[in-house]
């Protein structure tokens, strides 16, 4: 079993990367990758010199990315050269600018939550988080703590992915929170950073997004920068869904990969290697790759 998706405290997770490698062991896995967002730090933590986890660890990291205005991911592999990563990434996500990005999302949620009268307390909405954080989570527990927000609400209250997805990056909804200005890294160029560092790029989590066809938007990711692979083992996507990204993989000759994305508490109901409970992810799906 492996688990090629992960968060730490490094990004928006909640364990530190020795309590990651100790669950990793305990879960017996062969492959591991921690993919904090936008940073290869991870790879730094002294833990990772203690001998804690016995199988194999993959040097990853996951990038946002913007493609024709929609706000997606692309997970980077067997990354040779962090700090190529790193160098990068400070253009788009150094402190200055995350903590202009986390004010000004706040400013612009809490707008909506009054424009649609949803009920919340902004004093026990968690102050002083890490700036790699995201405000949003801790808002949607807020509004999640009034009943009386969720006739409001409907659908959103299915999960905060929901929320995000359909509600605030949907200009087609009375949520939506509208692009910031900051700067914002377009995916061709998220491709090139990767494999100018030695990576493989891959798409993370299709069916995460919520588009009215994955698959057309996958082929349309391809022609204007192609990938190495695709996350086609995911929470977000159904057995049959993840079926059809296997296909469509194979059919296109892409690499597979797959991963719990797990971030703690934050996501109480994934678990490291099995998801929600049925992923365990066989490590052949990417034999093919890891050992180029």
């Amino acid at each position: 079993m492996i688990d090629i998706h992960m968060h730490t405290i490094y990004s928006d997770g909640d364990k530190t990367v020795e309590e990651i490698l100790k669950m990793c062991e305990e879960k017996d896995l062969e492959y591991a990758s921690i993919t904090d967002h936008n940073t290869c730090k991870q790879y730094e933590d002294e833990a990772l010199n203690k001998n804690i986890f016995t199988g194999k660890i993959i040097k990853g990291v996951e990038m946002n990315a913007t493609f024709k205005n929609k706000k997606i991911e692309v997970l980077g592999y067997k990354i040779k050269d962090t700090k190529i990563i790193e160098e990068w990434s400070q253009k788009f996500f150094s402190n200055e600018v995350l903590r202009k990005q986390q004010e000004e999302a706040k400013r612009k949620l809490l707008d909506v939550c009054d424009k649609k009268g949803l009920v919340y307390d902004e004093n026990k909405i968690e102050k002083n988080i890490p700036l790699t954080d995201y405000i949003t989570i801790y808002i949607y527990k807020e509004l999640m703590r009034h009943e009386e927000n969720y006739e409001i609400l409907g659908e959103f209250t299915e999960s905060l992915n929901v929320f995000i997805r359909k509600g605030l990056m949907n200009p087609d909804s009375e949520y939506y929170t509208g692009s910031d200005n900051v700067p914002k890294p377009q995916y061709k160029d998220v491709i090139d950073v990767i494999h100018k560092a030695g990576g493989l790029a891959f798409l993370a989590h299709p069916f995460e997004y919520r588009f009215d066809n994955t698959i057309d938007f996958i082929d349309e990711l391809r022609k204007e920068k192609e990938l190495n692979g695709i996350e086609c083992f995911h929470p977000s996507a159904n057995e049959n869904e993840m079926l059809s990204l296997i296909e469509y993989a194979k059919k296109n000759n892409l690499y597979i990969s797959g991963g719990s994305d797990y971030h703690g508490k934050k996501k109480p109901d994934v678990e490291i290697g099995t998801g929600k409970g049925n992923l365990n992810i066989p490590k052949e799906i990417i034999e093919e790759w890891v050992n180029l």
